[in-house]
């Protein structure tokens, strides 16, 4: 069990930590807050809950938490050694136990977690369609100019023909794809996927892919609306939730993945550290109007000024949450005749190389 115990906390805050875990963790935090409600010691609630949990590895965290707080040691820092959930749950946890409002928090962590995970299921379902569409045309073009290509190539090139531009290419690619096929795909796909990697998910360069994001309208206003909504319900959240606005905004800080917005957090949370007001910190910001709306800049300042600032974020939260289901729709929409054209000019050029030279051929022999 030692052995097992150290494999979970090696580790620990660590994203696989975490990773295909998201229903199972809204799970234990659901059942523990129930549990604890209820009166029910925290050893026999965690039991209770390894016995139900169907994930082997979220079996041996809770195993190991179990002897952690067996040992002594309090929830939140057993919690923070198996890193199953990240910093700002095990702070929030940590003011629970020390307020005695640890069923609360508990509570308020577990429908945060929903909220994060419905917005992240929104963008990966807004993102669904046009991937599906670009890689199954991917596909078929690869068979095609895998397969295809090559047998043409070689009955095109025995006619005594002018053949247009387009076919000569055609024929080209081809007569290439028949010999270092094998090599030029996979090489292609790599050099796609390393592209994408860099471009998107690598830390030191996607920031150039979210500019290119920014600027397509459609894809522009989904990723705003999602990251607004996130902010609100965050924010309002950890702050109503008995956490410091510099501890929320730097846990906003840590569970965004757009630079753009991480460095405005970043900015924020040093403004309030140093006794600035958010209006103050709003105006001397100079990219506040591109990140957040004039609205909502002057509902958090309103908020702020009247003592309501938790309650105005939760509610500019589920706003915009309702608005990034627009914005989701609204870029399916867009996307889809674009995505079609760019089809349909993939089909008429093949259509084009194919035709042209029979076309040719039939009117040379009807001449003859």
């Amino acid at each position: 069990m030692a052995e097992k115990k150290d494999a979970v906390k090696k580790t620990g805050n660590h994203f696989l930590s975490r990773f295909g875990l998201g229903e199972e963790r809204d799970f234990f935090l659901e059942n523990v807050s129930s549990l604890l409600a209820s009166g029910i010691p925290i050893l026999d609630a965690i039991a209770a809950i390894n016995v139900e949990v169907r994930s082997n590895r979220l079996k041996r965290i809770t195993a190991a938490l179990r002897e952690d707080v067996e040992a002594g040691r309090s929830l939140s820092e057993s919690l923070e050694r198996t890193g199953l959930f990240s910093s700002h749950v095990a702070a929030l946890i940590r003011i629970g136990e020390r307020s005695g409002r640890l069923v609360e928090n508990l509570k308020v962590i577990a429908a945060e977690q929903k909220k994060e995970r419905a917005l992240k299921s929104k963008l990966r379902s807004a993102a669904m369609y046009p991937v599906f569409v670009l890689a199954l045309t991917l596909i078929i073009g690869i068979g095609i100019a895998w397969f295809i290509l090559p047998k043409l190539a070689g009955v095109f090139s025995q006619l005594k023909l002018q053949l247009p531009l387009i076919t000569r290419v055609l024929i080209q690619s081809g007569t290439f794809l028949g010999k270092y096929g094998i090599y030029a795909i996979p090489g292609f796909l790599a050099v796609c996927a390393a592209f994408f990697y860099f471009l998107f998910f690598f830390p030191k360069t996607k920031v150039a892919g979210e500019y290119i994001l920014s600027l397509f309208p459609g894809v522009k206003d989904l990723v705003k609306d999602a990251e607004i909504a996130k902010f609100g319900y965050l924010f309002g959240s950890l702050t109503s939730a008995g956490l410091s606005p510099t501890d929320a905004l730097d846990s906003l800080s840590k569970s965004t993945t757009l630079s753009r917005y991480r460095a405005f957090y970043q900015y924020l949370r040093e403004g309030v550290a140093e006794g600035n007001s958010l209006k103050k910190n709003f105006a001397q910001y100079k990219k506040t109007g591109k990140l957040f709306p004039a609205t909502v800049q002057q509902l958090i300042i309103a908020g702020e000024q009247s003592g309501t600032l938790s309650q105005t974020l939760i509610k500019i939260g589920e706003e915009y949450e309702a608005k990034t289901d627009t914005s989701a729709k609204d870029f399916a929409v867009i996307l889809e005749p674009i995505l079609l054209v760019i089809v349909w000019v993939g089909v008429v050029a093949v259509a084009l190389a194919v035709v042209l030279p029979i076309y040719s051929l039939v009117g040379g022999l009807q001449t003859q």
